[in-house]
């Protein structure tokens, strides 16, 4: 890999031989003491990250690398942003840590600008430390809601790791901890791309998704669901834009059996798809939506649930049965203040949906027209996936389904090795930049993923 860095010192203050033996004690202390998510312990070898500005990443060897993963797709207004930086630390000198039942500047204000923003009467606002609890909770409310316990949730979708979000999840990250009895019935949603439905067009794989869907609540017992969960755009599970009346459709068929529609806007959320809120793309308001990552770029763990007036009511005068120590930290909350305010004041979310509809979508669009391997490429705002494939005509991914292949390793390493951090699911790079990308890094990092997909052009035919 090629030290990319023009100078001496990183924007940390570090020089590049300071930071590789930094680096070098972290690496060292990491691979002593530290117990990695989804990994066999001893077969990782983790980069170790020493410094972070904007867009880009340092690693422990100086080299300088496009950060198209936003990590986990969450640092939405890139690294080390001043006025979140700078927002945390004035909060830290006011006000460090207060317990939940007492009222602080912070959450409240957060709350506020939350609320501005969700759809419909999302007004309420209750906090969590992340995405998967705001998912847990979220369920539980729509559980003593309606008396019900069943909720329905899609294959291919991510929804978190614990344990009412880890049996929600439609991926096989959920099979080594799925036994059965979590109340969760899976359905197939629409994938034009690998249709269940034998579909042809984008209209016939709505009416039929939502036929089958309407299908599967009469035979399961409309009286026993208490909720249908959907990420608004599925993220990990491959980006996968819902057609055009299928959200519409979902909400209607909620309503008809008194079902709470529940939003996961955990990733999509918060500008990633060029809108505040992807369910904005569709004209829908749900029950309850949930959130975390982008409402501070994952400077300090934070995440919600924003309820509708009908589920309030629920807990106006009948204690709610839930709550977290951390619910609304004042760090976080604070950091989620300025984050929010910092993307209207520069106008992140418009230029994420520019970027996406005059420079990401456009350059993904050459790059499926060059390339033999890329099967589809779809997506919006900051928000894509390009699908690699070993075959166009019967689309046989470069990798199976909740695995990966050698090719998929090498064209992740033809990524890192010419300057960008990818994110990569199975057989697919994700191209999720942050919402405030510029056009000249976007191409950059879309030049690089031109010369790895040459790689991946290798293993298809």
């Amino acid at each position: 890999m090629t030290v990319t860095q023009e100078s001496a010192v990183l924007p940390n203050g570090l020089s590049i031989e300071e930071a590789k033996a930094e680096a070098a004690r972290a690496y060292e202390l990491d691979r002593a003491h530290v117990f990695h998510s989804w990994s066999a312990q001893e077969e990782l070898s983790p980069m170790t990250i020493t410094a972070a500005q904007g867009s880009y990443v340092w690693d422990g060897h100086g080299n300088r690398l496009l950060d198209f993963s936003c990590q986990l797709v969450n640092t939405n207004i890139g690294h080390q942003h001043p006025k979140v930086v700078g927002a945390i630390a004035e909060q830290a000198a006011k006000l460090c840590t207060v317990a939940p039942q007492y009222a602080n500047a912070a959450r409240s204000e957060a709350a506020r600008l939350i609320a501005e923003r969700t759809p419909g009467e999302l007004n309420k606002v209750f906090f969590t430390n992340g995405g998967a609890d705001a998912v847990e909770h979220a369920v539980r409310m729509a559980r003593l809601h309606t008396g019900r316990y069943k909720v329905l949730s899609r294959y291919r979708a991510y929804h978190g790791g614990t344990e009412t979000a880890i049996n929600l999840t439609g991926d096989p990250r959920r099979w080594p901890n799925d036994h059965g009895n979590a109340g969760v019935v899976h359905f197939f949603g629409p994938f034009l791309y690998r249709s269940q439905f034998h579909a042809t067009t984008e209209a016939e794989e709505t009416e039929r998704a939502l036929a089958y869907l309407d299908q599967l609540i009469r035979l399961e017992g409309p009286s026993t669901i208490a909720a249908i969960i959907l990420e608004s755009i599925p993220g990990t599970a491959g980006i996968m834009v819902p057609p055009p009346g299928y959200m519409a459709g979902v909400r209607e068929i909620c309503d008809r059996y008194g079902i709470v529609f529940i939003a996961d806007e955990v990733m999509a959320g918060f500008g990633r798809s060029g809108k505040w809120f992807s369910i904005d793309h569709f004209d829908v308001v749900p029950d309850l939506l949930t959130f975390a990552k982008g409402v501070n770029s994952g400077y300090v763990p934070l995440g919600g649930v924003a309820i509708s007036p009908a589920i309030y009511e629920t807990f106006a005068h009948r204690a709610y049965p839930g709550g977290l120590t951390y619910s609304g930290h004042p760090l976080a909350t604070a950091a989620a203040v300025a984050t929010i305010n910092a993307m209207e004041e520069e106008g992140m979310v418009d230029n994420a949906a520019k970027i996406g509809a005059e420079v990401i979508g456009p350059g993904l669009a050459e790059l499926a027209a060059k390339h033999r391997s890329v099967g589809e490429v779809r997506g919006a705002g900051v928000f894509w996936a390009v699908e690699l494939v070993a075959d166009q005509e019967t689309r046989e991914p470069l990798a199976p389904y909740g695995g990966s292949s050698p090719a998929m390793n090498a064209v992740i390493a033809a990524c890192k090795a010419g300057g960008l951090l990818p994110f990569a699911n199975f057989n697919r790079i994700h191209v999720v930049p942050p919402c405030n990308v510029s056009a000249d890094e976007v191409r950059e990092g879309l030049a690089i993923l031109d010369k790895a997909l040459d790689v991946a052009d290798e293993h298809a035919s």
